[in-house]
């Protein structure tokens, strides 16, 4: 028995736009690096800390602008959700515990040399999977790999920030405001209220209460950039009509551009000026930096494909009827691409310390790098779909696939 999957529309326009976003970043990332290492870095740099309206500049980047672009994760994993990948159990089990694989190994990685050590905050750096540049590289071989491999990524993907935003929530909290944190939730509550029992489909309603449980959240001490995930499970949502005109869909469709072509380049102009300072390839060796590079060149790829393996050989779940475990493997090569939502990380994990954040994401940005060439150099020998994959534009599955009957 098969299932076919029809790619939405709305995936389809993600993934465009995360190639075309992949680039961005990357062109925004050769910028900061050059100009902080010009005579012009330290103006660059100091730029980035210029007070706003009680905020820095990068705060207000950080805190705010990516609180858009968790709501764009939100948006896009309720949609995998509701009738996406993660819809069907059977279906969503397969990224759900290559995700956890690919978050728990990472972790134990950085733990291991790290533990008990004033360096490990920094366990959650590694946890995470850059969604734009895993899907670009996805993107530029085309179709060299199954069409069933990016949906695979792209929901392990967005499973995987899922568990980046609880490991937020949870680990990278500062002082806690009850009662600015209960005032976010009563506005949470108003606005899931005014979809299910009001049936509210105007959008600005939503967006209102957004802003104020963002600041909310912020006062609470909480990372306000949880807002935008809340606020994207609020907004009514029409199952039965992928890539209709429910609020959700229209909102998300509005986002895609925005996010990749301008929160997310800035976000990477804030944040990735890194002075190469004497000394540089010294703190690569480090702890800290070998724990996050290791993590997301080794833990990441050998989390993702151990803990999948292990669920097809037990029967939990089954790979597409399209994929081979070498396809798994170039999977968890690409998902080793931390860089934006590792990032994020570690400005929270080593706040007030410029240096060790400066060192962090030097190792990101190499480990990111050597994830996405050894991905891409796998799926162009190992990557060509099988047989049966002879429709780029949908995927089959096997009720019962060879390696489980």
């Amino acid at each position: 028995m098969r299932i076919e999957q029809r790619l939405s529309s709305s995936f389809k326009e993600f993934a465009a736009s995360g190639k075309a976003g992949g680039v961005v970043l990357i062109l925004c990332t050769l910028v900061s690096l050059a100009v902080a290492n010009s005579p012009l870095g330290p103006s660059y740099l100091g730029f980035w800390h210029v007070n706003v309206a009680g905020l820095s500049v990068e705060q207000w980047i950080n805190d705010a602008l990516m609180a858009v672009f968790f709501l764009l994760i939100g948006l896009e994993l309720e949609r995998e959700l509701q009738n996406g990948e993660l819809s069907d159990l059977r279906n969503a089990l397969l990224p759900i515990v290559a995700a956890a694989g690919g978050i728990a190994l990472p972790a134990l990685v950085h733990f291991w040399l790290n533990g008990g050590t004033p360096t490990q905050p920094g366990m959650g750096i590694p946890m995470a999977t850059d969604i734009a540049f895993a899907l670009g590289v996805l993107a530029l071989l085309g179709s060299r790999v199954p069409a069933s491999l990016k949906i695979f990524l792209t929901a392990l993907a967005v499973m995987d920030d899922l568990g980046a935003i609880i490991v937020i929530a949870v680990f990278y909290t500062a002082q806690l405001s009850v009662i600015y944190l209960a005032g976010a939730a009563a506005v949470f509550g108003s606005l899931v209220m005014m979809n299910r029992r009001l049936r509210v489909m105007a959008l600005w309603p939503y967006l209102l209460g957004g802003a104020l449980m963002w600041f909310l959240m912020l006062k609470s001490g909480v990372h306000a950039t949880i807002a935008g995930v809340l606020l994207a499970f609020a907004i009514p949502y029409s199952s039965s009509q992928d890539d209709g005109a429910s609020p959700s869909h229209r909102l998300e469709h509005a986002l895609h551009k925005p996010v990749a072509f301008l929160i997310l380049p800035v976000f990477a102009l804030a944040n990735t000026g890194i002075v190469a300072a004497s000394g540089w390839a010294g703190e690569l060796l480090s702890a800290n930096s070998l724990g996050i590079f290791l993590g997301l060149v080794a833990g990441k790829p050998a989390g993702i494909v151990l803990f999948t393996f292990a669920a097809v050989r037990l029967g939990l779940c089954r790979l597409p009827l399209d994929l081979a475990w070498r396809h798994v493997a170039g999977a968890g090569l690409l998902g080793g691409i931390g860089f934006t939502m590792s990032i994020f990380i570690t400005n929270l994990a080593f706040a007030g310390q410029p240096e060790l954040i400066n060192a962090s994401k030097m190792a990101i940005l190499l480990a990111s790098l050597a994830a996405g060439v050894l991905g891409f150099a796998w799926l162009t020998v190992k990557g060509a779909p099988t047989a049966i994959d002879t429709d780029p534009d949908s995927m089959d599955f096997e009720a019962d696939p060879p390696s489980v009957r």
